[in-house]
Formats: structure tokens, C-alpha cells, sequence
């Protein structure tokens, strides 16, 4: 039995009806290298069954403490069904891309269970006309809740279920696993009795960390060559969301992203997704005729996991605002403001102490917390209260080495995320074997065309691909002009 953090249990809090706050991924593979040619239900999830052991989330339920006085715990469950949580439907006839991202969409838009296991797969098959995927070709969806896992965990989980050849076996569990019976309410009423009265004490140590951390950033001044938002605009992503989702999203080289990169010094790989965003985010504003003059701002969250906590579940985020630069349309010109910006903005999150952010989080009243959202939700403040940030980009780092799921290889990775009132918008960015995908869920009320978003962002790419091969060519021209005036030089 363990208490979540208070970060971990603000996801549970702040979900309403029509925002679940679950995130997950879809996986397409093709199961012509499983031993046989061919993968089974059965055989699928005998295979999940035998890596249990391996992520404490798959069987672990929650125990919620009365009244919402304290944070809920997690315990083992002795009803555990994998049946359950592991399920299997086909697309019908012709089975492209479209019908398997609408059907991605329906399914991450339903809420988790909250008296099971907050995960749950689901075996796609059917994907017989998706471009790139060889006949028989099937995809995974994984749904988890944000409360059991971030991003970094997700990841971890991911390389749990998957192998690195078709013919690999889990290693089977060192100790065999038993479930707990549900605390009693006289147990919990205890233990929240016993924390009520060290929080006070814990509160003033984090606060004593904090207080420094936030005058070395009101003492802090952003650098002189850089450009912020001072006012994020307001966008059609910004106020309510129903409960209806749409899924998509685009994959790139990551040879192509590095040439990107490249073009400018100091430049990262997340500075050129970030940089892509913010181009996808201008076409398709301004094909709408919503493009504000001020630039759009995201939030990219940021691990603060430490060696000694990989491996482990629950969150251990913070995060940083980034501006986009809508506003800007030379998309190198874009990538050098982003590179300028994303270092200022991490420079300040730092100072801030993002583990001390993330502290903070544990001492939120469960049941006040909960209050706030539903109010939020019920009096309309998205469309009320000023934007903080128009989107969320996160961007996942994963293995670059082909991966197996019951011998069948992943050919394609594509991200989940939760929207809620006020960001109805979030871009999952995950690489994997050479390749990155950027991804995106958004209520399907503020987006009903995301086959036209995922063109923008294919487009926003191809035109900072193009660019950055310019600027590579005309620098090598120039580096050998002026090789060959020193060698004439030389000569004289």
C-alpha cells in the first residue's frame, strides 16, 4: 500500500466528464516477423501476462481515502483480470489511416475505470489499405492514467511489453506476486489523521526551499537577444472542450530533423519540433483567419527524474513556457528565435527549482482541488479568464533500435495526450528507431479538420527542411570560395 504524491493525485482531481486525464500512444507492426508470420490474441495476451511483474501500474488499483481528506493510495489487486484491460477489435473494410485514427479518437476519449487498473490495450487489426504497413498489419492502443505515469515512465512501461528480437522471452518474476484486501475506513481515517498533522512541518521545508529559488528569478532579466510574448493570445484552443477527441499525426527522419538542426548552432532536436509546431500552428490559424498578431506560447513539460528514479512510476515533471513565434513566417528565422527562447525559458525554470514545483503539489487538498475543477468547468472560465498557454508540446525520447511486441516489429509510434478547458490542444512527440513522430489530440469541437492540421505540419516540416539544405549548400559554397582564394593566394 503507497500514497500517490500530490502531484500524481492533481490528475485525478482536476479530471471532469469531458476531460479524462489518461495519456497514451498507438503503435502500428507488422506481424510478417513473429515466429510463424503471424500474431494471435491468445498469443498476445499470454505475452502481456508474462510481463505483469515488470510495471508495479498494470496491477496496482486505487483505495480512495473518505471525503477526499488526504491522497488516495495505491494497492495491489486481488481481483486483477487481464481480460479486462486487454481487448480486441478490427477496423472494417478498406481499413486506412483516417478510420484508425477516428477510431483511436473515440477510444482515448472515453474515461479509465477508476475502481481497476487505470490502463487498458486494445489489439487494432484490419489496417489493410494505411500506407507503409504491410498486409495483416495491426496496432496496439495504450491507455494509461496520468496519475500512475509521465512521460518518461510511459516510455519505460513501453519497453516493458516489447523486446528487442522477435523470439525474446520476459524474464520470469523473482518473487510471486500476491494481491491486498481493500483498507478498512478506520485504516485510512488513521493514516489521514497521522499526515494531517506532519504536513504542516513538511509544508515549511519545502517553502524553505522555495523561497530562494524565487528571488534568484525575480533578481533574473531575460537575455538581451531575446523575444517573449508578454501577452498570449487567445485561440480557438482556449476555452471549453466537449468530450469528443480527434487523433493524428506525421513522422519524420531524424537524419532530416538533425540536418534541421544543423542549420543553426546550438540548435536541438527540440528546438526544431517546437519550431515545426509553431509553423503548423501559423497555416492553419491563418487559414481560418484567426492568426493573432502576438505570438502563440506552449507548455513543454520537463523530467525532473533522477538516475536513481528511473525505472519508477508516478510523475516527476514540471515544466516551461516556450514561445512559438507564430508570428514570424521565415522558418529559419523561427528556429533561431526558438533556439534563443527555449534557452532562456530553461535557464528559468531551472532557477525556479523544478523538483521544488513539483513539491509544492503534495500539500493541495484533494477535495478542494477537485471543487476548483468543476467550478472552472461549470462558470465557464476558460472563455473568461486570460490564456496562460495556447498548446502543449512534449516530447518523448525513446529507443533507437527496432522494437518487438509478441515478435511482431513496430513499424510507427504515435503519442496521446489529455486536453481539458482552456488547452484543447496537446502535441505528443515521440522518436523511436530513426524516426519521430509528431502527433496531436484536440477536442474535436475546436478542430474538426485534423487531416488539414497534420497537412500544416507536414508542410511547416518540408519547408524548414528545405530552407535549412539552402543554408547548409550556400555556407559549404562559401566555406570553399574561400578555400580557393587562400590556395590562389598561395600560388602567387
Amino acid at each position: 500500500m503507497e500514497q500517490l504524491s500530490g502531484l500524481d493525485a492533481s490528475f485525478l482531481y482536476f479530471e471532469t466528464k469531458n476531460a479524462p486525464t489518461h495519456i497514451g500512444s498507438f503503435a502500428v507492426y507488422d506481424q510478417s516477423t513473429a515466429p510463424g508470420g503471424a500474431v494471435t490474441f491468445t498469443g498476445i495476451l499470454a505475452n502481456v501476462k508474462s510481463r505483469l511483474h515488470l510495471a508495479r501500474c498494470f496491477r496496482q488499483k486505487l483505495a480512495f481515502v473518505p471525503l477526499d481528506l488526504d491522497h488516495p493510495y495505491w494497492i495491489e489487486d486481488s481481483e486483477f483480470d487481464i481480460e479486462f484491460h486487454v481487448r480486441h477489435i478490427a477496423l472494417p473494410h478498406p481499413g486506412d489511416w483516417r478510420q484508425l485514427c477516428i477510431q483511436v479518437a473515440r477510444i482515448h476519449a472515453r474515461p479509465l475505470d477508476l475502481t481497476k487498473p487505470l490502463w487498458e490495450m486494445y489489439i487494432i487489426e484490419g489496417l489493410d489499405n494505411v500506407d507503409g504497413v504491410p498486409k495483416g498489419g495491426f496496432a496496439l492502443l495504450t491507455k494509461i492514467h496520468h496519475a500512475a505515469i509521465d512521460g518518461v515512465s510511459g516510455a519505460e512501461l513501453a519497453t516493458a511489453i516489447h523486446d528487442l528480437s522477435p523470439t525474446a522471452e520476459a524474464a520470469p518474476p523473482e518473487e510471486i506476486w500476491r494481491g491486498e484486501s481493500n483498507p478498512s475506513m478506520l485504516e485510512l481515517g488513521i493514516r489521514t489523521t497521522i499526515n494531517n498533522v506532519k504536513q504542516p512541518f513538511r509544508m515549511l521545508r519545502v517553502l524553505g526551499r522555495t523561497a530562494p529559488s524565487v528571488a534568484r528569478v525575480m533578481r533574473r532579466t531575460p537575455s538581451a537577444d531575446v523575444e517573449t510574448s508578454e501577452n498570449v493570445p487567445r485561440t480557438r484552443f482556449n476555452g471549453p472542450v466537449s468530450s469528443h477527441r480527434v487523433v493524428e499525426g506525421k513522422t519524420f527522419s531524424l537524419d532530416d530533423i538533425r540536418t534541421i538542426r544543423g542549420a543553426y548552432a546550438g540548435a536541438t532536436v527540440n528546438d526544431v519540433i517546437l519550431t515545426v509546431c509553431g509553423g503548423a500552428l501559423r497555416k492553419y490559424l491563418a487559414h481560418h483567419q484567426e492568426l493573432p498578431s502576438e505570438s502563440l506560447v506552449a507548455f513543454a513539460p520537463i523530467s525532473v527524474r533522477s538516475e536513481e528514479e528511473m525505472g519508477s512510476a508516478g510523475n516527476q515533471i514540471s515544466g516551461m513556457s516556450v514561445t512559438l513565434f507564430t508570428d514570424t513566417e521565415d522558418p529559419l528565422e523561427r528556429l533561431g528565435k526558438v533556439r534563443r527562447g527555449t534557452k532562456n525559458s530553461k535557464a528559468t525554470a531551472e532557477a525556479v527549482g523544478a523538483r521544488t514545483m513539483t513539491d509544492v503539489t503534495q500539500f493541495m487538498p484533494g477535495m478542494l482541488a477537485g471543487l476548483a475543477a468543476r467550478l472552472y468547468t461549470r462558470l465557464g472560465l476558460a472563455n473568461r479568464v486570460s490564456p496562460v498557454f495556447n498548446c502543449v508540446v512534449t516530447n518523448i525520447p525513446g529507443p533507437q533500435i527496432p522494437l518487438y511486441f509478441t515478435g511482431a516489429r513496430m513499424i510507427a509510434l504515435h503519442g496521446l495526450g489529455p486536453v481539458m478547458d482552456g488547452m484543447g490542444l496537446i502535441h505528443p512527440v515521440f522518436s523511436c528507431d530513426g524516426k519521430i513522430s509528431i502527433a496531436f489530440t484536440a477536442c474535436r469541437a475546436q478542430m474538426r479538420d485534423p487531416g488539414f492540421y497534420a497537412e500544416c505540419l507536414q508542410d511547416s516540416f518540408d519547408e524548414l527542411h528545405a530552407a535549412a539544405v539552402r543554408a547548409t549548400v550556400l555556407e559549404s559554397s562559401a566555406l570553399q570560395g574561400r578555400s580557393g582564394d587562400l590556395e590562389q593566394g598561395v600560388r602567387v
